[in-house]
């Protein structure tokens, strides 16, 4: 008994409680509760999600569109019905959008054919297009909205502006800017869209 209550597993307070009982109950409560914690949705390694965005196309159809590739497969949204698109609005002027680039390139790798990524260049003119495709290394359909009237439609405010379409065409995250780091943000939405 002596040894049981030096190790704390039966020492008596004045109540006749077992401390090292209240101890073992008070440590394992503490430890589911952090076990829960830790399997909460959005907890984790890189589970940080998208913010919310009150961007006015959020929850709504995405606006279809059908635009010449300069690179990649089809620039048609309606193409890809029934898998994650995102829809990126860059610029090639736009140094943020350089980062994001091998970014998107690399989720659409890891996600193979659940996942397309569509590029709409906003650039005033063409020419360069083609160079920012080649040094980024971007196999994705890339195209060039010259008139920006997607740009209008999707009711862009910056570059780059990221919007990624779930599965039935709708609108569920609109991202804008990009730094080192989103890309664990994308692939979380992209896997709560899956």
């Amino acid at each position: 008994m002596r040894a049981e209550r030096e190790r704390g597993d039966v020492a008596r307070n004045d109540g006749g409680n077992s401390v090292g009982a209240s101890r073992r109950w008070l440590l394992g409560r503490g430890l589911g509760v952090l076990l829960l914690a830790a399997c909460a949705p959005g907890a984790g390694r890189g589970a940080a999600a998208l913010p919310d965005s009150d961007h006015p196309l959020r929850g709504e159809p995405a606006p279809d569109f059908n635009l010449a590739a300069r690179k990649g497969g089809s620039a048609n949204l309606s193409a890809y019905a029934g898998k994650v698109v995102l829809v990126d609005f860059w610029a090639t002027w736009c140094e943020p959008c350089r980062l994001s680039f091998p970014q998107y390139q690399a989720l659409a790798d890891r996600h193979g054919n659940d996942v397309v990524v569509v590029a709409i260049s906003e650039d005033d003119e063409d020419h360069g297009i083609d160079r920012f495709i080649q040094e980024t290394g971007a196999s994705f359909p890339v195209a060039w909205d010259g008139d920006k009237s997607l740009a209008q439609r999707y009711r862009i405010g910056g570059m780059p502006t990221l919007f990624i379409v779930d599965k039935n065409g709708l609108v569920r995250y609109v991202h804008a800017g990009f730094r080192p780091g989103d890309e664990a943000k994308v692939e979380n939405a992209i896997v709560s869209l899956k």
